[in-house]
């Protein structure tokens, strides 16, 4: 049987068939985002990186505790190419998968996925409620704050920045840049105009 070649759209009508969660589907297109970010950084397929970040949780509104291991069921039952299921459930290593992130599109997944929990959470306590106008050095000293977004787990962004051979400021940074270009989709245009 032949492998088929994910698109956007299929990626997105399988995203809302298993999400209804208005704030999982905004984590998705921040992800999404900022994984195309990182793909242009580094020259690689923006719509293959775009995709995966995009289907990263898919199963993790209706079944959590099968998180990453009902995503692979899933994907394999509609023939996704192994490539992409590998990097999706690469992303819970250690945490509910024993899949390691060995290609860089898999450690970008696994670094940025909680890091955008932790800027979207930063950006939302700035007066003006936006990304638009979040720095680095804003997200750093939130960071230091264990009490803030304490669901954030702070080393799994440090072990992906390492495994990325990037400085941790230099990903917090670039992240926001993939947030930004959504700005609006993800709410966090905030009061900027």
């Amino acid at each position: 049987m032949n492998k088929i070649i994910p698109t956007r759209e299929t990626a997105m009508e399988l995203l809302r068939e298993y999400n209804q969660n208005d704030s999982l589907i905004k984590h998705a297109l921040a992800v999404e985002a900022v994984m195309v970010h990182f793909a242009e950084l580094f020259g690689e397929d923006k719509e293959k990186w775009g995709i995966i970040g995009l289907i990263h949780d898919l199963d993790y509104e209706k079944y959590p505790d099968e998180h990453c291991t009902k995503t692979r069921e899933i994907l394999m039952e509609r023939d996704w190419p192994e490539d992409y299921i590998r990097a999706v459930v690469s992303h819970g290593w250690g945490i509910c998968s024993d899949v390691e992130p060995v290609e860089k599109m898999e450690k970008v997944l696994y670094t940025i996925d909680e890091l955008t929990g932790l800027i979207t959470a930063t950006a939302l306590m700035r007066p003006s409620k936006s990304i638009l106008d979040l720095t680095t050095k804003s997200v750093r000293k939130k960071w230091k704050q264990k009490s803030f977004a304490a669901g954030v787990d702070r080393g799994i962004i440090e072990k992906g920045a390492q495994m990325l051979g990037m400085e941790l400021g230099e990903v917090i940074g670039e992240t926001i840049k993939g947030m930004q270009k959504v700005a609006d989709e993800i709410g966090l245009k905030g009061n900027i105009s």
